[in-house]
């Protein structure tokens, strides 16, 4: 099985969700979406895979994030291409779906 996760390295939900991938034996492409951010159109395409909104996905302890509290989904996107801390980690994409992995244990309904 392949999978994708956008990661964090620094974020112990995201080592957490990168190692239960890892005893799934999941074949994983890691993105470090600080270092290389995703495109709104990505970032769209991922969400609606997953059945998620943007603010779904919006990462709501950044202070950035309470100024888009009743922003569109667009603005919302563009502010994740343009700020990639603004995105909730990690998110993992598999054939089955894309989950937000927060707990991690939400990555196993993917698997």
């Amino acid at each position: 099985m392949k999978a994708t996760i956008l990661h964090n390295p620094r974020c112990s939900k995201s080592r957490e969700a990168l190692a239960l991938l890892a005893q799934a034996g999941a074949d994983v492409t890691v993105i470090e979406y600080l270092k290389t951010p995703l495109d709104a159109e990505e970032l769209a395409r991922l969400y609606a895979k997953g059945g998620l909104s943007p603010r779904d996905g919006l990462r709501k302890v950044e202070a950035e994030a309470k100024a888009l509290s009743s922003a569109e989904d667009e603005a919302i996107l563009a502010a994740m291409a343009a700020n990639p801390m603004l995105i909730e980690r990690p998110l993992v994409e598999t054939d089955k779906g894309v989950v937000i992995g927060r707990p991690p244990e939400a990555v196993r309904s993917i698997l």
